[in-house]
């Protein structure tokens, strides 16, 4: 499948475009740092409009669309961030009420940031379309529910599809469940499903063989610190970047330990923007801003006074600074020759200073 498909591939987003050649998108993911206050929510929306963010991100889910009120071992968590927890009882504490979600999109409208949301069930679907949600994020533990992914993909819309834990054969199945629902609207998101992650083992790289494989817009859903793994993912072709983005880290909750403050984001934001200014597309030759320092590369002088009929040589010519005289690589091809007129030491020579010579080859200033 991923030999067939090209590179340069964007979809539309209401008014974005998201892919090769458009302006990185930005989401901000409020999740749990709302720490279960709606007036909260509605500050991180205008906090992360403020901040430079395209896009606010929830969660659509209660902890019964996700799992079941259960003690046993298989439900506790052993390791990371939420070690101890139980599974029932950290989503209780991490949801966003399905009462606040119109209030949050209508919020959001109000300030002109996009509003997306990941369900994580069929009836989180049909809640979210009511919304009238314009496009969905699948979640990386979710991907591997092709159910559920060819469920949201029915709807037509665009999907951003975060791949953590993913293999390259359960990313493809992904991908074709998304395809095989005549939905063609996807963007791929590299993530490490570390809370927080380290940059060293991110394995970035991996977004631009997924862009390679896959020929559809391919972003970084980033839970490390800092901004250095975004930076280094638009480096390398991300066309989207989600980051999790609270008011204060103090402010208890689930995610807090792993999201931006708005201070945070809008730094990374400018960063961001400026990598990709930076790395812009191929170019070879003068590039704009260099004009005034062509004159500063090497051309052939004449460093002492050369009589007229005099040959050229070691001596009386050298390649130096500026570049007013003949290119360097014509050296060799003019030593011996003889002055066609008397030249001073310090003039940059030319074909016409020459005997034989019409003056019609390369003289001007080197052209890069």
């Amino acid at each position: 499948m991923e030999e067939e498909r090209k590179s340069g591939v964007q979809i539309q987003i209401g008014s974005r475009r998201i892919g090769e050649g458009c302006p990185v998108y930005l989401i901000a993911e409020m999740s749990a740092n709302h720490a279960g206050s709606l007036a909260r929510a509605k500050e991180i929306i205008h906090a992360a409009k403020e901040s430079g963010a395209d896009c606010i991100k929830i969660q659509t889910y209660t902890p019964d669309t996700l799992t079941i009120d259960c003690d046993n071992p298989y439900f506790q968590v052993k390791n990371g961030t939420w070690r101890g927890e139980n599974l029932y009882g950290l989503y209780g504490k991490a949801y966003t009420p399905w009462e606040w979600q119109g209030e949050l999109k209508e919020e959001a409208d109000k300030v002109g940031i996009d509003f997306l949301s990941t369900p994580f069930d069929r009836t989180s679907v049909d809640f979210l379309e009511e919304l009238g949600l314009a496009f969905y994020k699948i979640a990386s533990f979710e991907m591997v529910d092709l159910p559920l992914i060819g469920y949201v993909a029915s709807k037509g819309k665009p999907i951003i599809l975060s791949t953590g834990m993913g293999s390259l054969e359960e990313i493809r199945e992904a991908v074709e469940t998304v395809y095989a629902a005549g939905n063609r609207q996807l963007v791929l998101l590299k993530c490490s499903s570390v809370y927080p992650a380290l940059p060293e083992k991110m394995h970035l790289s991996t977004i631009r063989d997924m862009r390679q494989r896959f020929g559809i817009p391919v972003g970084l859903s980033d839970h490390s610190l800092g901004s250095l793994s975004a930076v280094a993912a638009v480096a390398l072709g991300a066309s989207v970047i989600e980051k999790h983005f609270c008011i204060s880290r103090e402010i208890e909750n689930p995610d807090a330990s792993f999201s931006m403050t708005p201070e945070e984001y809008r730094a990374m934001a400018r960063e961001v923007r400026a990598a990709q200014k930076a790395i812009d597309q191929p170019f070879y030759g003068i590039a704009e801003g260099e004009e005034d320092s062509v004159v500063f590369r090497r051309s052939i002088f004449c460093v002492k006074d050369i009589p007229a009929g005099e040959p050229l040589t070691e001596e009386n010519i050298r390649v130096i600074r500026p570049g007013y005289g003949l290119k360097p690589k014509y050296y060799g091809e003019v030593l011996g020759k003889k002055a066609a007129r008397g030249l001073k030491r310090g003039t940059p020579l030319a074909w016409e200073d020459l005997q034989g010579e019409t003056g019609e080859k390369d003289h001007d200033l080197d052209e890069g």
